[in-house]
């Protein structure tokens, strides 16, 4: 599974490539393809963040059910 930074990356290159299709002038459904592809990139980094960062923000040096908050993590992350 790729990293965070792997994926922002991938995300800067569709980027770049919108930028050129618009250049280009593209047909408008290759860009839209392009567009929607980044907006889930988007999601998914938001998600692995939440996911990663979320528990360890919530713990800090405090004794917490750390099963119930992944649970909890995990169903905000499947409802956005």
């Amino acid at each position: 599974m790729k990293n965070t930074e792997q994926l922002i990356n991938n995300m800067i290159g569709q980027l770049e490539g919108i930028k050129r299709m618009l250049g280009e002038e593209r047909e408008c459904l290759d860009i839209l393809i392009q567009l929607k592809a980044t907006k889930a990139g988007i999601n998914s980094v938001t998600n692995k963040i939440i996911e990663e960062k979320t528990l360890n923000c919530l713990s800090g040096d405090n004794e917490i059910d750390k099963e119930k908050v992944q649970k909890l993590i995990k169903e905000i992350v499947n409802n956005n």
